[in-house]
């Protein structure tokens, strides 16, 4: 049989298991303000301050789950329809974009 590196480090990650710590609303806030001001996923930055290897995120992302129920709302809301998920999506980035311009303007 032949061996493969790339199957061993295949074999590590599968081992890898998820860890949910619940902690006081004031300790998971400053986690995630910590990991917003260095640019890192939560998950990165409890890494950091462990002591264990991290890395930032190649493209930050951020997520929400939308169930058919919310389509047929976001569908109604920018008269589309809720089988329109592709410009369902693009309309929910420009109100979250115009959102924060409007956040800017008022701030400052």
């Amino acid at each position: 049989m032949i061996h493969n590196p790339k199957w061993d480090k295949e074999q590590k990650v599968a081992k890898a298991t998820q860890v949910a710590f619940e902690l006081e609303k004031r300790v998971a806030k400053n986690i995630q303000r910590l990991a917003i001001e260095a640019g890192l996923t939560p998950s990165s930055q409890i890494r950091k301050l462990i002591g264990l290897p991290y890395a930032p995120p190649k493209r930050p992302r951020l997520t929400v789950s939308l169930s058919l129920d919310d389509y047929q709302l976001l569908g109604e809301k920018y008269q589309l329809s809720p089988a329109e998920t592709l410009e369902i999506r693009r309309k929910i980035m420009q109100d979250l974009i115009a959102s924060l311009d409007d956040l800017a303007h008022t701030d400052g």
